[in-house]
């Protein structure tokens, strides 16, 4: 059984679950506390990061940007960098965008400082990190809801990798209740479109240690 190591509320490990998903490509989820540094991890992936994702063939693939471009090349039947060049170009733009500027303006000042921080016992959020992160986030849901109104889908007419990076995203902060959806109708449509794909039941149904999420988090209809 192909194998993906995760943590719950990685975003990186979300974007590729729900790609593997999107693909119909079955896996088995096991769960990897990078900060242990397993001697056994560290040989399949020597930065101890997640995702990592174990084919049955045993060919080990690190990273979610490298799996996502793996899982292109290996199961070409599907694309999701777009049917044209203009749509491949701003799919791996926005790809960028979100693995990269959201996460760092974002997730890492929301769901680090209220979930990582308590749970490696790291201290109390720091204010500053999680005022920035929740201005941060109103301005990044206007530019997605900006995009859900003038495409089909974030990067253009095709669903792409962009849509999956994005929701992954928001699906960690909306499992920690930080999403106020208020702020961009545009953008919780588009997420509820996103939310009632089939590739989407398996995260909508995530548990961490016993914390549930706020009532709407599965709700297709919030």
């Amino acid at each position: 059984m192909r194998v993906l190591y995760h943590l719950p509320l990685s975003p990186f490990a979300r974007k590729v679950r729900l790609v593997l998903a999107e693909r119909r490509l079955p896996f088995e989820l096991r769960m990897e506390k990078v900060w242990e540094r397993r001697p056994e991890y560290l040989e399949l992936n020597p930065a101890c990061t997640v995702p990592t994702l174990v084919e049955d063939s045993g060919l080990v693939v690190p990273d979610s940007a490298v799996i996502c471009e793996y899982l292109e090349e290996a199961y070409p039947d599907m694309t999701l960098l777009g049917l044209n060049m203009p749509e491949r170009v701003e799919a791996r733009r926005l790809v960028k965008w979100f693995d990269e500027k959201f996460s760092a303006e974002v997730t890492r000042n929301l769901v680090w400082e209220k979930h990582m921080k308590q749970a490696l016992r790291l201290g109390a959020p720091e204010a500053g990190a999680l005022r920035a992160g929740y201005a941060n986030l109103k301005q990044h849901l206007l530019y997605i809801g900006w995009l859900a109104e003038h495409r089909r889908w974030l990067a253009g007419e095709n669903l792409s990798l962009a849509d999956f990076a994005a929701a992954a995203q928001l699906s960690s902060l909306d499992f920690i209740g930080d999403v106020d959806w208020s702020v961009s109708p545009s953008a919780k449509d588009w997420y509820a479109r996103m939310k009632s794909r089939p590739a989407f039941r398996a995260v909508l149904a995530d548990r961490i240690n016993g914390q549930a999420p706020p009532p709407h988090y599965a709700d297709l209809d919030f």
